[in-house]
């Protein structure tokens, strides 16, 4: 009994082994050999084989994404290739989302092959989104554009553009900021063509059919579909600030050209003052050489004594008349300030 004990003993210990050894060598297997994906492709109806999973996995490529949208693609009826799709993803796309943007333009009738989404994938559009654009069109809201008219006034103008994605133009073409600024360089020369901001208030589809003649959307992934003006507000009186602007900038003028000519004038008047003190200064100096011309003229004998003394007389009666005129003069002048 003993011995048929220890034999089942050794027998169980031998199944436990083998059976530990199998799990370690299924789970070894199922981490090395992507079973369930394959087994997933499988019963969707799509074949793809082990080695090629693979392989794909040896390449640092994640299986599941792939084939999960290889099988979506196959499922919709799509023409790709699993060769395409895993040479997208080895290139950095989004495998995902062109499998599902062909879906979509699929469903919807537009005309958008694999190498096209794949190429716009690669240039990084989001090429989903471009086909729901196009599909369905989105409205762009324009900020608040400011225009003057040519009677000065200011005009705030704010417009929604309905714009349509153009697959073709998808690749190259440019984005929604250069929509929004060719909107408003059209805004902005219609307001700015207009002879009064009334004209624009009452007729504000006038924005629109110029801006929508102009062919803005040339070269840009969109078609311009309609622009619908959301708002006009009016903003200040430009030409009159202006007109201000100027009146002050020529006062400014005004006030330097006169102080200009006060400071010259001031210079004049230091100058003739210069000259004064000058001309003084050698009236002085002849002046002072009259005594000596005289004792020279009486040692020489030609001036005589009478003439001398008749000559002193004359300045003294001058001078005499002088201070009697002077002392009247400031009488008649004290008189009439005490009146």
């Amino acid at each position: 009994m003993v011995m048929m004990t220890l034999a089942l003993s050794a027998g169980s210990i031998a199944a436990i082994i083998v059976a530990v050894v199998l799990l370690v060598l299924l789970a070894i297997i199922f981490s090395v050999l992507p079973i369930r994906i394959w087994f997933r492709a499988l019963v969707s109806g799509v074949k793809i084989s082990m080695t090629r999973l693979i392989g794909m996995k040896w390449r640092g490529i994640k299986v599941i994404p792939l084939v999960d949208a290889y099988i979506s693609a196959k499922k919709a009826g799509l023409d790709i290739s699993i060769d395409e799709l895993e040479s997208h993803v080895l290139a950095r796309g989004d495998v995902i989302k062109v499998v599902n943007a062909l879906i979509s333009a699929h469903s919807a009738n537009m005309e958008l092959t694999a190498e096209t989404a794949r190429a716009i994938d690669l240039a990084g559009r989001d090429v989903l989104n471009a086909v729901k654009v196009s599909v369905n069109p989105k409205v762009i809201e324009t900020p608040a554009i400011s225009a003057i008219a040519k009677d000065g006034i200011e005009l705030r103008v704010k417009a929604r553009v309905t714009v349509r994605a153009n697959i073709t133009r998808l690749i190259g073409g440019a984005g929604e900021d250069t929509i929004i600024a060719r909107i408003g360089e059209g805004i902005v020369t219609t307001v700015g063509s207009s002879e009064s901001h009334k004209d624009v208030l009452e007729n504000p589809d006038a924005i629109s059919k110029t801006v929508l003649s102009k062919g803005l959307d040339s070269g840009t992934a969109y078609e311009i579909l309609s622009i619908d003006i959301a708002d006009i507000d009016v903003g200040r009186n430009i030409g009159a600030q202006l007109q201000m602007d100027q009146a002050e900038a020529d006062k400014r003028i005004a006030e330097a050209k006169a102080e200009e000519r006060r400071a010259m004038a001031v210079a004049l008047e230091q100058e003739m003052k210069a000259k004064t003190q000058e001309m003084r200064a050698l009236v002085i100096e002849a002046e002072s050489q009259v005594p000596k011309a005289m004792a020279e003229a009486l040692q020489k004998g030609k001036l005589g004594v009478m003439d001398y003394y008749n000559m002193q007389n004359v300045m003294a009666d001058t001078n005499m008349r002088n201070a009697i005129g002077g002392v009247e003069e400031s009488s008649d002048i004290k008189k009439k300030d005490k009146k």
